[in-house]
């Protein structure tokens, strides 16, 4: 089974089980790692917003102009920064690394 690391918001790094076929944010809801995800994955929200280390971002799927659009809601926008419930685990990103941001944004909190 492919395996990532989540880097958390203290530094600390979480190697995880991440099964194919699994998007960033639902791995990260299986392990407990501190990623909201208010829309449950339907890209209305930038809260389970990533940031991917460099070296993994270039064998990412280009993301769709929805996911572009979401990002600029982004709190703490990178150049590697993604959302999480738009990558989806599969063998060739076995070894995945992503950042949790210092904090998000949540505009569908009211």
């Amino acid at each position: 089974m492919p395996k990532m690391t989540f880097i958390e918001r203290d530094g600390t790094r979480r190697a995880v089980d991440a099964p194919n076929g699994l998007s960033v944010l639902e791995i990260a809801h299986m392990h407990g790692v501190d990623i909201e995800g208010a829309c449950e994955g339907s890209l209305a929200c930038s809260t389970c917003h990533v940031i991917v280390e460099a070296d993994w971002f270039a064998r990412l799927d280009t993301p769709t102009e929805d996911e572009e659009d979401m990002l600029d809601l982004a709190f703490g926008l990178e150049r590697t920064s993604r959302l999480g419930c738009q990558i989806v685990m599969s063998d060739d990103l076995d070894g995945l690394v992503v950042k949790l941001p210092a904090g998000s944004r949540n505009m569908l909190a009211g």
